[in-house]
């Protein structure tokens, strides 16, 4: 895995969640985070709009630098997470109520769903528990989207999608450690 992986892991949850929340604080009172959703916060007409334009810019960046790092996932599953970046910098540029946003956002949430499981990543079951759990979220998202609780539910599966790269990066991090240490000096390069 390369450092550039564990970087642009971490950034992009700051990225997302920074992001909507600055965004929020900028909007007027009428916004409600359990209703509205973080694409109305960057939507035409939204106030101060670019907070939440670069918080997607970010991300969509991270995502796939993420994908080009983590080295030890399957192609395709990296492949996947790419594209989902792709898709996010797609959501910053096809705003609401552009025809291509919910397109662009659908394709994003469902590219950031399967990747765990087709990465193999931390381990083949617990890639795939992932999948199965980030795609239950993306169907309850579906079913509260344009209800009272839209905002609520898309902060969570998007939450949820945005630390996965994250857990993931520290979980080989944390595996890396653990079989340099259980494998002893003999392992360690000498320093002259």
């Amino acid at each position: 895995m390369h450092r550039t992986a564990l970087v642009s892991a971490a950034l992009a949850p700051v990225a997302l969640i920074g992001g909507w929340t600055l965004a929020a604080t900028r909007q007027p009172a009428a916004y409600d985070a359990t209703r509205d959703t973080i694409s109305a916060l960057a939507a035409v007409g939204a106030d101060d709009r670019w907070v939440m334009t670069t918080g997607f810019v970010v991300l969509g960046g991270c995502h796939v630098v993420t994908a080009l790092g983590l080295t030890e996932a399957h192609r395709l599953g990296r492949v996947v997470l790419g594209a989902g970046g792709v898709a996010a910098l797609g959501v910053a540029v096809a705003a609401e109520p552009s025809a291509a946003h919910v397109p662009v956002a659908t394709a994003s949430f469902v590219a950031l769903s399967l990747w765990p499981g087709l990465s193999g990543l931390p381990g083949r079951r617990s890639g795939w528990a992932a999948t199965v759990v980030l795609g239950g979220l993306l169907g309850w998202f579906s079913l509260e989207l344009g209800g009272p609780r839209s905002g609520l539910a898309e902060r969570v599966v998007a939450g949820a999608q945005v630390l996965w790269p994250l857990a993931v990066v520290l979980a080989l991090r944390a595996r890396g450690r653990t079989s340099r240490r259980a494998a002893g000096p003999a392992a360690r390069p000498a320093v002259s």
